[in-house]
């Protein structure tokens, strides 16, 4: 029912305190698939959470296209130790980064996964609140019109 101004609520009110939104556990049936979540995971780490694991703006922002330099031929008789030195460092670097940006989208892909099942849990949650919401107006009604207003 609306207050209008000047009304006094009872001292005796039953409110409940205040809930932090972030300890909100929703019950989601959700189990991802072993395999994903190895996938997601880095090695001799914790497994991947997908319930803890928040991202921010910055990390789901997609990387931006970086042209690639013009591949430059490198005659046999210049390639000496330091060149295969500076290959050998390269490829691995260029297999770490391929590494990190696949582990970073399959955790974003298994988050993104979690994140619609518990939507769909949550919308269900306030569908059956409606629900009980309109019962509970609908036994107030039957109240009111029977003992008057509270």
């Amino acid at each position: 029912s609306c207050i209008s101004v000047g009304q006094i609520l009872p001292a005796n009110r039953n409110t409940p305190s205040p809930i932090d939104p972030e300890t909100i556990q929703v019950p989601v049936g959700y189990e991802p698939d072993p395999a994903d979540l190895a996938l997601s995971s880095i090695p001799g780490q914790e497994m991947f959470d997908p319930r803890k694991r928040k991202f921010s703006e910055e990390e789901l922002k997609p990387q931006p296209m970086i042209k690639k330099a013009r591949k430059v031929f490198i005659p046999d008789d210049l390639k000496d130790d330091k060149y295969w030195a500076r290959r050998r460092k390269n490829n691995m670097a260029a297999k770490r980064s391929r590494d990190a940006r696949r582990l970073k989208e399959n955790q974003i892909a298994i988050r993104a996964s979690f994140l619609e099942k518990e939507n769909s849990a949550l919308r269900q949650e306030v569908a059956d609140l409606r629900k009980e919401l309109g019962k509970c107006k609908n036994v107030l009604a039957k109240y009111e019109a029977r003992h008057g207003p509270l």
